[in-house]
């Protein structure tokens, strides 16, 4: 995927020097810049955030989304050892299969050599992201060089390391995070997205967008990227007619005709998951069932918070940097997911990093002389001082986004983490032969992390046809007690049953007449989230009395 850039000529070698995104070898002054600069080539720049994004992912240890581990683990798991749980969604054919099949080939990776053991089996997955994610942070440091010059890139990657949301979403095994990575890639193969001084070869646009198509085809909102990119070149472009019947439906149709036998290969019959995920998601507003949100949510509330104190940073570096092209993507993006009902914040992850470039830009401004056209030179002691106004800017980032990153990566909602791998352990002594999880569902980990073919049974929310119809879930939350009792005439008695403690309270009384007494209890948040309090996570076992 390595490709050569040509640049424009200009007019006297010192524009050339200033202008050029990539430093030319043969250019003393550029060799003598770089001989400073740590980041100075790709593999560098590969080889820190590879290591920062391991600790990252080690880091992280808490519950964020259940189709972490429900749309992509626990597919993977059952693809590779035969057992695990398909939720509704592959059911009606609305999820492909070539996401869980890069964790299916770790696991299988993990059970011939002998390390599919608890620790691995929660680790490994969010390790194999960080591969990923390293190269997204690589990519997002080389658009940002073509865009604005080595020393904006260096700021936009620290805003990219220290944003708290991308340290706490990154690496896990999200389809958003996979995409998020994917997105970068091919914007830096997009011509339209380069300055108007840079020129690339043909094959440079085919690389952009066989990457769309895959993130496309991983998750097929990304649509709204690339149609907002792909219109931008069609505008552009002086051969439209090439670009359209040569490039993007040859392209299109390869990568939409690969996944579409994968998909049938896997479900055993004949699935077009883009046109059922379109039907459910945009046609029928089936996400609507998992809540709503008002339109201005992503602007009020999301992305701010996803973006959090980086936020006057990045809206100073967009009108520093009048990059219009890239930053009316930003305002595409959440304009669009704003008409959707259902709103989450890792469906705008993908523009969160073009967010953090233009925070860069500002940062860069601060201790450089920036052009007009966003390119700029650092102070000749630039490697001496750092302004006062720069110290106090990265003092304020880091002391914003690093405790918010620890706290929410390390504490905040890791009991339901925490209790799947302590099961996964006692399965292994023989404790545990029979789960029930008495909680919301999805609300932990499932197979992929207990990792034995065991009786387990959570409560089902799968959407009703008829609205309105509270589904098991919703009857337990609403009436605890009533539903437990109910649902123990026709049980499996399970050897464990998990809770959170706000409703353990309530079943204090059945869990003990049911010969049930408390064996660990784990903290999980401080503070609640979309329901009451939901404190610590607690396993009551059998006692056979």
């Amino acid at each position: 995927m390595r490709q050569r850039q040509s640049v424009a000529v200009s007019s006297s070698a010192e524009t050339d020097r200033t202008q050029n995104p990539i430093p030319s070898k043969s250019d003393p002054q550029q060799k003598k810049v770089q001989s400073f600069d740590f980041l100075g080539s790709s593999k560098k720049v590969f080889a820190l955030c590879f290591a920062f994004r391991i600790a990252n992912a080690l880091l992280v240890q808490t519950y964020f989304n259940p189709d972490e581990h429900w749309q992509a683990l626990e597919v993977a798991h059952r693809i590779t050892f035969g057992y695990g749980h398909l939720t509704w969604e592959w059911e009606k054919g609305i999820r492909s299969y070539l996401h869980p099949l890069l964790f299916a080939l770790l696991y299988k990776l993990l059970a011939v050599l002998g390390l599919d053991t608890p620790w691995f089996m929660v680790r490994a997955p969010r390790l194999f992201q960080s591969f990923f994610s390293a190269f997204g942070d690589l990519y997002l440091y080389k658009l940002s060089v073509i865009l604005f010059g080595h020393c904006v890139a260096k700021w936009a990657l620290f805003s990219q390391l220290t944003n708290w949301f991308m340290f706490y979403c990154l690496t896990r095994t999200l389809s958003n995070s996979l995409e998020t990575v994917l997105t970068l890639v091919s914007l830096y193969y997009w011509p339209c997205m380069r300055p108007s001084s840079s020129k690339l070869p043909l094959e440079s646009r085919k690389w952009g967008l066989i990457i769309a198509a895959l993130a496309c085809a991983i998750r097929p909102t990304s649509a709204i990227i690339w149609l907002y990119v792909g219109l931008l070149e069609l505008f552009v472009t002086r051969d439209k007619l090439r670009f359209i019947f040569l490039e993007v439906a040859p392209m299109g149709l390869l990568v939409l005709g690969i996944t579409f036998l994968l998909d049938r290969l896997m479900y055993g019959s004949w699935v077009l998951v883009p046109l059922n995920f379109l039907k459910f998601n945009f046609l029928s507003a089936g996400g609507d069932y998992y809540g709503t949100h008002k339109w201005h949510w992503y602007f009020t509330q999301g992305f701010t918070v996803m973006i959090f104190s980086f936020l006057p940073f990045s809206v100073a570096g967009i009108m520093q940097s009048k990059h219009w092209k890239l930053s009316g993507l930003i305002v595409w993006v959440l304009g669009l997911y704003s008409v959707l009902g259902h709103k989450e914040f890792r469906f705008v992850l993908p523009v969160l990093p073009i967010a953090l470039i233009f925070s860069g830009h500002s940062l860069a401004a601060l201790r450089s002389t920036i052009s007009a056209n966003g390119r700029g030179k650092e102070s000749s002691n630039i490697h001496r001082t750092c302004p006062a106004k720069m110290q106090v800017a990265i003092f304020f980032l880091l002391a914003t986004n690093i405790p918010m990153a620890l706290y929410m990566s390390l504490v905040h909602q890791r009991g339901t983490e925490d209790v799947t791998y302590y099961l996964s352990k006692e399965v292994l002594d023989g404790k545990v032969t029979n789960i029930l999880f008495l909680m919301p569902c999805h609300a932990t980990p499932y197979y992929a992390t207990v990792h034995h073919n065991l009786p387990m049974r959570f409560l089902d929310c799968s959407p009703r046809e008829e609205k309105g119809i509270p589904d098991e879930s919703d009857h337990f939350m609403i009436d605890p007690v009533g539903f437990a009792s109910e649902f123990a005439k026709n049980w499996s008695l399970p050897s464990h049953i998990v809770l959170f403690d706000s409703e353990e309270k309530l079943l204090k009384d059945f869990l003990i007449s049911h010969s049930f007494k408390e064996i660990k209890r784990f903290f999980h948040a401080h503070f609640k989230v979309d329901r009451d309090l939901q404190a610590s996570v607690v396993v009551y076992g059998f006692t056979g009395d």
